[in-house]
């Protein structure tokens, strides 16, 4: 089984990127299932109903999300109604949408995708080591993929070294900075501390860079923008032994709108 997973989608420039680029990418890798990190995609937070369209008409099969989830009101039926969206299993039950949900695959098959969420410098959830205890408890596949949506790098290892063996792949959004750790852990799950953003990197993490410098040096506040220029798509491409659910490969991908001569 070939994962191909695209790393938060930041915007428009994020939205146009996988719709650009994604046909190529799905023609040289021939993945099984496309699972993309979309919690930032509508103008930087959250997702509507047409963001959502825009990136499943492109080719993505799987949504998860992230603290952003939840931003758009009009995204919530999204997270209700849709059977392949995810977002943080840690959340309150009573809020929108599902953290857990598997995925049929042409073959009969199926890969469950877990969304879960770090504690450290965010939101006090429910814990997710012990969640995803409880989770895996009831999985029925060996075909298991996480985004872990996490702040601190070490939460994120961590989260790795607690699932080795247990699930096929881990790999970690938020951050929006793509690491060069990708690797296939001991006992067989391939893991990534940040996938990155795919999204406008002449910016700050996506953001229109004046207003995160006018913040930091003169603490003025005033609304998020998302930033439009110097695209990247950001993701990573993960194989599965077919016979037993265990990661073979992972490929860390960070693909220019212009690559430089």
């Amino acid at each position: 089984m070939r994962i191909l997973f695209i790393g938060d989608i930041f915007g428009e420039a994020g939205r146009k990127m996988v719709k650009d680029f994604l046909p190529g990418l799905k023609s040289k890798y021939s993945p099984d299932v496309v699972i993309a990190n979309a919690e930032n995609m509508a103008g930087g937070t959250g997702m509507t109903p047409k963001t959502y369209l825009e990136i499943v008409q492109a080719g993505v099969d799987v949504v998860t999300g992230g603290n952003h989830s939840f931003d758009k009101k009009d995204g919530h039926v999204i997270l209700d109604e849709e059977p392949y969206v995810v977002r943080p299993a840690n959340y309150p039950a009573e809020l929108p949408g599902k953290g857990i949900i598997n995925f049929p695959l042409k073959d009969g098959r199926s890969l469950s995708v877990i969304n879960m969420q770090g504690r450290t410098f965010m939101e006090p959830l429910n814990c997710p080591f012990r969640m995803m205890d409880d989770l895996l408890s009831e999985v029925k596949t060996p075909f298991i993929f996480v985004d872990f949506h996490a702040e601190a790098s070490s939460e994120k290892v961590a989260m790795g070294w607690h699932l080795d063996g247990r699930v096929s792949a881990i790999v970690g959004t938020h951050t929006h900075v793509q690491t060069a750790d990708e690797r296939v852990l001991p006992k067989g799950t391939a893991a990534i501390t940040d996938v990155g953003m795919t999204g406008p990197y002449d910016s700050v993490i996506g953001v229109q860079k004046q207003i995160i410098l006018d913040r930091y040096i003169y603490r003025k506040h005033q609304k998020f923008e998302p930033a439009e220029h110097d695209p990247f798509l950001c993701g990573v491409v993960i194989d599965l032994d077919d016979n037993n659910g265990k990661a073979t490969k992972i490929e860390r991908l960070r693909i220019p709108r212009f690559p430089s001569v």
